[in-house]
């Protein structure tokens, strides 16, 4: 069974990628061990799409090359 993770100390920052307007914000949360946290910082509140730590990695480089 899947267990959803303790996001509650969960430090957010936006992505340096996201549109200075406030209209395309992504955060990630970097401080939690083994996951990555992803969610779209006009909804906090709403639903968090979380990653392995390795396929975030993948993912990055990726979009990097």
């Amino acid at each position: 069974m899947n267990r959803a993770p303790d996001l509650s100390t969960a430090v957010w920052r936006k992505s340096s990628y996201s549109d200075g307007g406030g209209t395309n914000c992504v955060e990630v949360a970097d401080n939690c061990p083994g996951i990555v946290p992803v969610r779209d910082s006009k909804t906090p509140e709403g639903p968090v799409l979380v990653f392995g730590a390795g396929s975030w990695v993948s993912f990055v480089n990726g979009v990097k090359s």
